[in-house]
């Protein structure tokens, strides 16, 4: 039987960091190991919008639903944490995540809800099947089944980005369509990483 990690306070990584991290491992280490960040209209508009979703002076309760918007989250088979409150009583947990624009292709989003399901799981003992993101540009939820391939894909994501944390390793540029979008980019320098050699790259500029 394999041994599971238990991961102490101090090890802990930001669940937010894991949206990041699939959407592009550079643009995570740049941000969460070398602590370098640029804004843009997308991540201003982006934090404009968390400001009210994670407010933690915002609860409120329509008839049997509290709605929460800051509690502290962690899990110490993940490693991983937020800032969170909760509530006494007996609760039917499920999360919401907040998103500025619209649903992508890939399980970036889906994936950062299910590390958010899966420390409340570990915190709460109870199992959430399911959870939703809420798109801003759409203006609607997208329902979220929490899958055994899902909850597979937050795992190893997590015992990726520890390695690379723990070795303060910043992954070279894979680039996409993804890299123009990215607040990041003038500090990433995607085009220049895929030239040949730096003396290539300072050819071609002089010309």
């Amino acid at each position: 039987m394999q041994g599971i990690t238990a991961y102490d306070e101090d090890d802990f990584l930001h669940l937010s960091g894991l949206q990041h991290f699939l959407f592009c491992r550079r643009q995570w280490a740049l941000t969460h190991i070398e602590a370098q960040w640029a804004d843009n209209l997308r991540t201003v508009e982006g934090n404009l919008m968390h400001e009210r979703t994670h407010n933690e002076s915002l609860t409120e309760k329509r008839g049997d639903l509290i709605i929460t918007r800051g509690m502290t989250i962690s899990s110490r088979r993940l490693g991983k944490g937020v800032p969170i409150f909760g509530w006494e009583g007996l609760w039917s947990p499920y999360p919401v995540e907040y998103k500025r624009g619209e649903p992508k292709a890939n399980n970036c989003d889906a994936a950062q809800l299910c590390g958010q399901a899966m420390c409340l799981e570990e915190m709460l003992c109870c199992d959430i099947p399911a959870g939703a993101l809420f798109y801003g540009e759409s203006r609607r939820r997208t329902v979220v089944p929490f899958t055994p391939a899902l909850r597979a894909e937050v795992t190893a994501a997590l015992q990726e980005m520890h390695a690379l944390y723990r070795r303060g390793h910043t992954p070279k540029v894979k680039t996409g369509k993804h890299c123009n979008a990215c607040s990041l980019k003038e500090l990433c320098l995607p085009a220049l990483m895929n030239k040949a050699s730096v003396a290539a790259y300072m050819r071609e500029a002089q010309q």
